[in-house]
Parts: C-alpha cells; sequence; structure tokens
C-alpha cells in the first residue's frame, strides 16, 4: 500500500472518529428525557464541579458527567455553584442545569431524617412534627392514593399498603408538597434498590419483591450491628427452606404495638398472622421499613448451617446450628 493511500485512510479514520464524538456530544448535551417532572436536588457546601456531575448522572438528571463538567468549565462557573436546595427535571439540557445552579437556592423545604427501622405511622408522625402535613390527609393517602410503582400495585388498600417501602434517609422535601407528593419521594427512593442485579437475584433465588422487603424488615429489627445482618437473614432463610417458623421476637414487638423490655410466654401465643412463633413462614408483610445494609443482607446472606441466634447485652448476637446449643447460648448470654 502507497503512502498516500495510507495518508487517506488515516485521514478518513480522525473524520469518522471526529464525527462519532461529535454525535456523542450533541446527544450528551441534550436533556435526559422527555419529562418536566421536578425532584429535589441538593447541592451541599464543598461539592465541586466534579461531584455535583456525578451525582446528576447517578440520579438520571444528565446523560454524562464528563460534558456537565465541560461546560462548568467552559463557563469558568465552578466556584459559583450555590450551595442550596434546587429542584431539577430530566428535561433539562445540561447547560439549563449549570443555569438553574448558578442563579442560587429556589427551595423552601425541610430537612426530614427518617431512621431505619421505623414504621409507616412512625415515618407519618416525623413529617406531621415537620409541619409537612396532617396525619389524617396521610393515612388517606397510603390508604388509597394510586401510586405509580409497580411495587405497590396489587398491595391491599389500607394504612398497612406501603409498609417496606417508605425508604429510610435523609430528605429535602418543599414545604408546599401535598402527603401524596411527600410519600411518593418515599417510593421513588426504594425504586432506586431495584437495580437490574438486585432484580436478577430475586429471580435467582425465587423471591417476590414483597417477601424480600418483608423478610428484611425482620433482620432490620432484629439486628443492632452491621455484621450481624447477613448471620441473621442466614438463620430467617434456613428456616424458611425447612418450613420452620421463624420465631421472630421482633413480630411480637409489632403486633403488641407498644414495645416491652421483655417479652413472656403469653405474648407469643398472641393469635395473629404475624405472630411467627405460631405460624411459619413470612408475616403476612413487612414490620418495618428496611435500609439499604438489611436489604442487601437479604440477598447476600452468610453462609450458614445456623438456625437460632440470641442476643447480648451489647446488642451482637450469638448463632448456634443445634436447639442444645440455643439453650446454651441463652443460659450464658440471657440468664
Amino acid at each position: 500500500m502507497g503512502v498516500g493511500k495510507k495518508i487517506l485512510i488515516l485521514m478518513l479514520a480522525v473524520l469518522v472518529l471526529l464525527g462519532g464524538m461529535g454525535a456523542w456530544w450533541n446527544t450528551a448535551s441534550k436533556a435526559y428525557a422527555q419529562s418536566d417532572k421536578k425532584e429535589l436536588f441538593v447541592l451541599t457546601p464543598g461539592m465541586n464541579a466534579s461531584k455535583v456531575a456525578a451525582e446528576l448522572e447517578r440520579r438520571h438528571l444528565i446523560r454524562s458527567a464528563l460534558v456537565f463538567r465541560v461546560l462548568v468549565r467552559s463557563r469558568q462557573a465552578d466556584a459559583k455553584l450555590f450551595a442550596g436546595e434546587y429542584f431539577l427535571s430530566q428535561g433539562m439540557s445540561p447547560a439549563e442545569i449549570i443555569d438553574r445552579l448558578l442563579k442560587g437556592p429556589e427551595v423552601d423545604a425541610v430537612r426530614v431524617t427518617i431512621p431505619e427501622g421505623y414504621t409507616t405511622a412512625q415515618t407519618i408522625e416525623v413529617l406531621v412534627e415537620k409541619g409537612l402535613g396532617k396525619k389524617e390527609d396521610f393515612m388517606k393517602a397510603v390508604a388509597g392514593y394510586d401510586f405509580p410503582f409497580s411495587f405497590v400495585q396489587g398491595a391491599p388498600k389500607g394504612e398497612h399498603r406501603l409498609d417496606g417501602f417508605l425508604f429510610p434517609d435523609t430528605y429535602f422535601i418543599e414545604k408546599k408538597s401535598s402527603p401524596p407528593e411527600i410519600l411518593a419521594i418515599f417510593l421513588k427512593r426504594f425504586e432506586q434498590e431495584l437495580t437490574p442485579q438486585v432484580t436478577a437475584r430475586l429471580t435467582e433465588m425465587g423471591m417476590s419483591v414483597h417477601d424480600w422487603v418483608t423478610l428484611s424488615s425482620l433482620v432490620e429489627k432484629e439486628a443492632v450491628h452491621e455484621s450481624d445482618r447477613p448471620l441473621i437473614a442466614s438463620v430467617f432463610l434456613n428456616r424458611l427452606r425447612i418450613n420452620m417458623p421463624l420465631q421472630s421476637c421482633a413480630t411480637i414487638q409489632y403486633l403488641l404495638g407498644t414495645p416491652k423490655p421483655k417479652l413472656y410466654e403469653k405474648d407469643l401465643q398472641i393469635p395473629s398472622p404475624y405472630n411467627t412463633y405460631l405460624n411459619p413462614g413470612l408475616p403476612p408483610g413487612p414490620i418495618a421499613n428496611p435500609g439499604h445494609a438489611s436489604l442487601a443482607a437479604v440477598l447476600n446472606p452468610g453462609q450458614t448451617d445456623y438456625f437460632y441466634f440470641v442476643a447480648k447485652s451489647d446488642g451482637y448476637h450469638v448463632f448456634a446450628k443445634t436447639f442444645e446449643e440455643h439453650l446454651q447460648n441463652q443460659q450464658k448470654y440471657q440468664p
């Protein structure tokens, strides 16, 4: 092949490459989707353009963090992005988002933190205390509002319909939001946990989303320390495998409404489908809203032969394979 031909081929390759990059840039510079639905974005003090770009990309508000960073640098705007709360949408281009961030905060919002393991009732109590609505309006929305999320479709209407799906996290909620809009924020956050990898894992385990969240809620209420969660999950899964009652004290506390410092035999005999001492299998639904760690523990449980566990005074648990070992642990750690 002659030198002229080689040069020509090289030039064509460069043109194709540049054309491809141009097409990519044009696409990445556009809005993520055609949507006017806005969601709260919090730019915290100390976030530079790179961190903002990464978070925007993670939240699917922009297509490319790289394009966002280049646009910010081209406008010498990195030091001009104001910390605060903003409402952004997928229908905004990266340039429009930068314009919005350069104008400064626009949202009159309330910071709300919901701890892991809170029930629906406790979550609503926090929202009411923050002045975001009335209890009766929240409960009405919980019981019957038509939320557009597949994981709550078909759930029996009533006060327990959203149990397990009001994801515990820290939120910035606009004061003028309605109860259904606020609850939808929690549900949308839970939806982020349903990644393709999680869905594939649930299929592999033969477990529905509802059962996953239900079992995770038991792990959430039983575990205190991070390292115990996969082990507690393994105990419950081992019991489910042989149709052995889960015997979770957390489900009894749920029945009681007001937790007791110590349960007695009479408490374990309360007739209810939520009583996992009397009924094998999972309870009818979640008993609390589990956090990410408990959800992950059920998906990735410890590989153990444990069927029992006992809580120690420091919050950690001791595990046993046999009932005899379990009795010894009870005598040692719960005299």
